[in-house]
Parts: C-alpha cells; sequence; structure tokens
C-alpha cells in the first residue's frame, strides 16, 4: 500500500495529498504518517512546495475530520453501530466515547498527532454526542496543525532516512497508545484504592 500512495503522490502532487489525508482521516487505514515523511522529503529534494503540502495535507485532514463529524452528528448512534456491525471497529467508538465524554476539547487535540489511531473514531462520537461544532473545528484545525507540520518538517530535514523515521513513528504511535492507557488505568486503580 505505501508504494501504491507514493506513486500517487509522485504523479498526482498535491491533489493525491489532499485525498490520501482526507480519506485517511475518514477511517481508511493508511501509512500517513510515512505519506508527510515523504512529502517532507520532496520538499527538501526541490519536487514540492513546503506551503503547499502543508496546506493541502491539513486541509485534506480537516475536510475528512468533518465528515467524520457530520456522520455522527447526522447520522446518529444507530448509523454508526450499523457501520461498526459491517465493519468492526465497536470497541474503538466506546473507547472514543468515554475519552470524548471525559477529556472534551482535549481529546479531540490529542487525537489529531499524539493518539492518531483513535481520530477517526474521536470524530464521530463526537458528532453523535453532539459536542460543539465550533469547539470541535478549533481543536480539530490545531491538532491537525501541529500534527502536519511536525510529520513533514522531520520528512524535510531527515531526507535521507525517510523509511527507517516513518517505522520508527509507525510504531511509536502504538507505544504511546499503550503508555497512555497504562497510565489511566494506573491512576483509575490508584483513586480507588484511595476510597477503600
Amino acid at each position: 500500500m505505501t508504494d501504491q500512495l507514493l506513486s500517487l503522490l509522485t504523479t498526482y502532487g498535491m491533489p493525491a495529498l489532499f485525498g490520501i489525508l482526507l480519506v485517511s482521516a475518514i477511517g481508511a487505514p493508511f501509512p500517513v504518517m510515512f505519506v508527510l515523511i515523504a512529502a517532507g522529503s520532496f520538499v527538501t529534494q526541490g519536487e514540492m512546495k513546503l506551503w503547499q503540502v502543508l496546506t493541502f495535507a491539513s486541509a485534506g485532514a480537516l475536510v475528512g475530520d468533518q465528515i467524520g463529524y457530520a456522520t455522527g452528528r447526522w447520522g446518529g448512534r444507530d448509523l454508526v453501530h450499523r457501520l461498526t456491525v459491517r465493519l468492526g471497529g465497536e470497541d474503538r467508538i466506546k473507547r472514543a466515547e468515554a475519552l470524548s465524554h471525559r477529556w472534551g476539547g482535549a481529546a479531540v487535540f490529542f487525537t489529531r498527532w499524539l493518539v492518531t489511531p483513535l481520530g477517526p473514531w474521536l470524530n464521530v462520537t463526537s458528532g453523535f454526542t453532539a459536542y460543539s461544532w465550533p469547539r470541535f473545528v478549533f481543536w480539530d484545525a490545531v491538532g491537525e496543525a501541529l500534527w502536519v507540520v511536525l510529520y513533514v518538517m522531520l520528512g524535510k530535514i531527515f531526507s535521507d532516512q525517510v523509511q527507517g523515521l516513518a517505522d520508527l513513528f509507525g510504531s511509536l504511535s502504538w507505544v504511546l497508545v499503550g503508555i497512555i492507557a497504562s497510565i489511566i488505568l494506573g491512576w483509575r486503580v490508584l483513586r480507588y484504592f484511595r476510597t477503600q
């Protein structure tokens, strides 16, 4: 899949970057971090312009996130349930909903760039829990901009080591999910024992 995405990126440029980020934000399991790092590398090589990469990537991610939000908001819980029964992901929806209720805007912000595997699911749950759309857009835009700038600049700076960097960050995102889950679990256990 990575080769096909890179081929799309090199052949069609910015429209492909926009489309890849959009579809990924909706929930397709694309190696988007690698695509952003590769785009940063292409900037260093003079094949792409930095401002275009940052603009099109951010716009694609934002539009995809808004589609997820709208699906949850106007399709409701019933549509989301039908989709997750067919496509899987019910456990992720439940985790994202709990995260959304507990942390609100912080959850939106951190799932854009730090805990990215939960991002598409949080978009949907933010919609069907009627989280404020202006707040969603604000935290979404800030988080996506940070995410895009971070990975594109890493690709730009470490242009000659793109594959190794992509592998490292692909694994690192799951490690971060595990660390955050461990911290939350540890905090709850500690709280439980303090009340006893």
